[in-house]
């Protein structure tokens, strides 16, 4: 089975970092047990630089006026018009229309799909991709628990 950073990730959130039952282990004793549990050395330091390097939003300006989604656009790259698939995007633009993210907040999902340094990425990875993200973002709690509704009501569908 071919472990990737994505998974290493999922593992970290659902074991440790959305879980307030759990001490934080240091990072030898994290790295210990993923390796223990069958994770690639080379992905569990992927992930680990990936969680480091979350990005937080830089509070906006006094003088900064919000773009209304109505009036904004957004142009992918070549690289990331290859990693997000169509129905990615769309459900990027979906999350945006209906609030849980707005225009700098996808910015960093974006950025962080790509930080991944994976070839592809699917619907399901890109959702807890956009979790992750919201649970990092100050002031973003209840698009977070969104979030988490639409992630966890999917994977019961899967399950029934």
């Amino acid at each position: 089975m071919k472990e990737n950073v994505i998974d290493v990730l999922l593992y970290l959130f659902e074991n440790y970092i959305d879980n307030d039952d759990v001490g934080q282990p240091d990072k030898a004793t994290l790295e210990t047990e993923l390796e223990q549990v069958g994770f690639p050395e080379l992905e569990i330091d992927k992930a680990l630089v990936w969680l480091e390097n979350m990005t937080v939003i830089a509070e906006e300006s006094p003088d900064a006026k919000p773009v209304a989604p109505d009036l904004t656009m957004r142009f992918y790259a070549e690289e990331e018009l290859e990693l997000l698939n169509t129905t990615c995007r769309g459900y990027l633009l979906f999350l945006e229309q209906v609030g849980v993210l707005d225009a700098a907040t996808r910015e960093i999902v974006i950025e962080r799909v790509l930080a991944l340094d994976t070839d592809e990425i699917d619907l399901e990875q890109l959702k807890w991709v956009v979790l992750m993200v919201l649970f990092y973002q100050p002031g973003r709690e209840v698009a977070y628990a969104w979030m988490e509704d639409l992630v966890f009501e999917d994977m019961e569908a899967v399950i029934h």
